[in-house]
């Protein structure tokens, strides 16, 4: 098609159907541009539409899924655009410029909407993009959770992952501090120290992964569209690192067509603290009008301390501060296709560690030596997309560079001060090129793809005292991986589909001793090593599942997937050893009835059964320094409950639960275990209820209050007599209330409403576990004022 003519502009007509366009019908259109979406819709709807104004092709639109009409279709796609829809007929329908709009109206999805009964069959499904293909939720035969960036968690206060951790109860954490803690979710927990091991959660942002063996970065989630979570192995979508599940954040994207802002600024107390504050802004700038669009997003805030040091007088001495931003610039190349370019920083800084003395007095540390850690982070990705019609192909590629200092207090009773510190930096390249097919009600379809990662980290060590620090072994490790995937899914019946996938990996593996090695070489395998370690892996990993209709409402599902991890060198304390790779096998099978939708009652219940061979483990040795080990093989059975009700207009409550029962079984010989261990920092038991109201006041105005009870059961800290430290058992309480004045609102939220201490995690500095043990407490009651500005 000539795109700059508008007479074929306006002749783009889908061929005409019997089928009249007041149907309700199975929807799925992908945002972009609208000229691309109502080829979808044509298609899909069996329908012919034409635009009037070649400008309004390249006009970006959200997009939309469920079963719904061609009218209320094209009235969401063009809701803000300064364009309108008419009927020329029951088939046909023709779009043009609404001259009676000035200025058009962008959706604000941070303001809260009047509350409305909606039209049966007419609500929106929620889509899941984490499966690299549109699926929505109703159909996908796994569980999924989706938070909107609508969600009130967003408004409540800073935006990290406690907002995650909060808000899920299927997602758990360690608590050294921000950009310093490991995401688990749903059980499949290694360990509680930061060592080379990769992460068994793969977090991206978008279409580009975040991390590699480094922790969670901690990223503030600001200007964010939704966040999407996947539990349990995802190894053929998104292959190593990805054994516990998947945390997608999805950032709004550049906008071609308008301008427009936000700003947020807040101010907190914290009981026995000093006070914190935050602010945040987004400017989106049309760099060329609908061809262009600039979006810029930065932040800041400080958490104040609550920590006291009686050793030495000081007082609130674990302070943070978080500084960031993000810029993005999207290209509407043209219908089809699109590129985006993004950069995203971040920069933490903390003055003390955030764990208290066990045995002192409560909110408390007696330590000689501080603690402070820092975490800078920096990622550079490039998008870019095609849509034509059922068929999407994507190409990606992201830098990362990632520094991280982490300093312990290792003085023994009664010695003198000694400081040990582990510097660490990653360099990690991904890329990605795939092509998937998918139909209008997320059935049928088709992807396949081929990824490249390069992975490259150092860590360096030191100990001894303030200022005459003396250098411990250090270890490099690279992985390369190329890998190739794909999956299908089938519909054999109309009730039934079956999705069959895997993935190809081939990697490379090395490794290098780093300062001064004290046994280079004791000529055992596995103890010490030569100048350089290099070695081949290849892995297979198979998937499957599925789906049956049970009724309208219903769906049942039983799913398989597999994930992995290569392995590494790590240093010791006088020498350099590997460990090798682990396998997790997880079956899963579940009933998902209904979702999210005013006026419905949803239920999502599962249960799983998971298989973890070779296990690795970030642990500690008898001197206390952090080691990387196998620990031997382990099992999980999981049952995880959710249920949303929805009984009155504008009122939403909700109940979840999640159970695990692990076991470390066939511990290694060399590994120091108690008989029956379970798995470090699962908890037995998690739950999370929550209320939400939300009401039209009239003349602009909007109410919504939210409150959510968060409990989170015992755990253990590791494996064996040392790490067998008791830890969680505690129950947090918020609330918050936010009143909408047209473009602006003042929120006010409390965040530990019963001012527990709890202990979140039992560790603070691992030399001193056994002299002197820690906790990390809960932060005292919070409470924080905010504005936030949408122009």
């Amino acid at each position: 098609m000539n795109r700059a003519s508008p007479i074929l502009l306006a002749a783009l007509l889908i061929p005409v159907a019997s089928a009249p366009a007041a149907e309700l019908r199975a929807l799925v259109i992908p945002a972009g541009p609208l000229g691309r979406a109502v080829v979808a819709l044509g298609r899909q709807a069996n329908v012919s539409i034409g635009l009037t104004d070649p400008a309004l092709a390249r006009r970006d639109v959200p997009g939309l899924s469920g079963r719904m009409s061609v009218e209320a279709a094209l009235a969401r796609l063009l809701a803000g655009t300064g364009a309108r829809h008419m009927a020329v007929d029951a088939r046909t329908f023709r779009i043009f410029i609404d001259r009676a709009a000035t200025v058009p109206a962008r959706p604000d999805l941070r303001r809260a909407p009047a509350i409305a009964p909606t039209a049966p069959g007419d609500a929106p499904d929620i889509v899941v993009t984490a499966l690299k293909r549109p699926v929505t939720l109703a159909a996908f035969p796994g569980s999924a959770s989706v938070i909107s960036g609508d969600d009130p968690a967003f408004a409540a206060g800073p935006r990290g992952s406690e907002l995650l951790l909060g808000r899920l109860h299927t997602l758990t954490s360690t608590h050294f501090g921000p950009g310093r803690n490991k995401l688990f979710v749903r059980g499949i927990a290694d360990s509680s120290f930061n060592g080379p091991t990769q992460a068994t959660v793969g977090q991206y942002l978008g279409e580009t992964r975040l991390n590699y063996n480094a922790p969670d970065p901690d990223l503030r989630l600001y200007d964010i569209d939704r966040i999407e979570v996947l539990p349990g192995p995802q190894g053929t979508l998104y292959g190593a690192g990805a054994l516990g599940g998947i945390v997608r954040m999805v950032p709004n994207r550049p906008d071609t067509a308008a301008t427009e802002g936000t700003a947020t600024v807040g101010a907190s107390t914290t009981r026995h603290g000093d006070p914190g504050m935050d602010a945040a802004a987004m400017l989106n700038l049309p760099v060329a009008a609908d061809r262009l669009g600039l979006r810029l997003v930065g932040y800041g805030l400080v958490q104040g301390g609550y920590i006291d040091n009686p050793l030495t007088g000081a007082r609130n001495i674990n302070a943070a501060r978080v500084q960031g931003g993000r810029a993005a610039l999207g290209w509407a190349v043209d219908d089809e296709w699109r590129l985006t370019l993004a950069a995203t920083g971040q920069r933490i800084r903390g003055d003390d560690a955030q764990s208290a003395d066990r045995n002192g007095p409560p909110l408390t540390r007696a330590g000689a030596i501080d603690q402070p850690f820092a975490n800078d982070y920096l990622l550079v990705d490039a998008v870019a997309t095609r849509d034509w019609g059922e068929y999407r192909l994507v190409a990606t590629t992201g830098l990362v560079r990632q520094k991280l200092i982490e300093v312990y207090d290792s003085t023994a009773p009664g010695g003198p001060p000694l400081r040990f510190s582990q510097r660490t930096r990653i360099d990690l390249m991904t890329g990605e090129v795939r092509l998937s097919r998918q139909t209008a009600d997320g059935g049928p379809g088709w992807l396949i793809g081929a990824s490249l990662v390069d992975n490259r980290s150092r860590q360096n060590r030191q100990l001894g005292p303030p200022g005459e620090p003396a250098a411990l072994p250090g270890v490099g490790n690279e992985v390369f991986e190329a890998t190739l995937f794909g999956e299908a899914t089938l519909r054999p019946l109309d009730w039934l589909t079956v999705t069959a996938g895997g993935r190809a990996v081939r990697a490379r593996l090395g490794g290098r001793p780093l300062d001064p090695v004290l046994f280079p070489d004791m000529g055992v395998p596995g103890f010490g090593m030569r100048a350089d370690v290099r070695r081949n892996l290849a892995a297979l990993l198979p998937s499957g599942a599925i789906a049956a209709r049970l009724g309208r409402s219903a769906l049942g599902f039983v799913r398989y997937q597999e994930g992995f991890r290569p392995g590494g060198l790590v240093p010791t304390a006088a020498f350099v050893t590997r460990f090798t790779s682990d396998r997790v096998r997880t079956v899963e099978a579940g009933i998902r009835y209904g979702q999210p939708d005013p006026g419905a009652l949803d239920i999502q219940a599962s249960a799983a059964f998971t298989r973890w061979t070779d296990i690795q483990a970030d642990t500690i040795d008898l001197s206390g320094f952090p080691i990387t080990a196998n620990i031997g093989d382990g099992r999980i059975w999981t049952a995880d409950l959710r249920i949303g009700w929805r009984p009155l207009p504008g009122l939403a409550l909700e109940a979840a639960g999640l159970f695990n029962d692990s076991l470390v079984t066939d511990t290694l010989p060399s590994i120091i275990a108690t008989p029956r261990a379970r798995l470090p920092n699962v908890a037995r038991w998690n739950g999370r209820a929550s209320a939400e109201y939300r009401h039209d006041l009239g003349a602009g105005r909007t109410l919504r209050l939210n409150a959510a009870l968060r409990y989170v059961g015992r755990s253990r800290l590791g494996i064996g007599p040392v790490l067998g430290e008791a830890q969680g058992g505690w129950t947090d309480v918020s609330a918050a209330a936010r009143i909408g004045f047209g473009d602006h609102a003042l929120t006010l939220s409390i965040a530990n409403l019963l001012d527990a201490t709890g202990n979140r995690f039992a560790l603070g500095s691992p030399f001193t576990i056994v002299t002197n043990p820690q906790v990390t407490p809960l932060v005292p009651r919070t409470v924080r004022l905010g504005w936030d500005l949408r122009f």
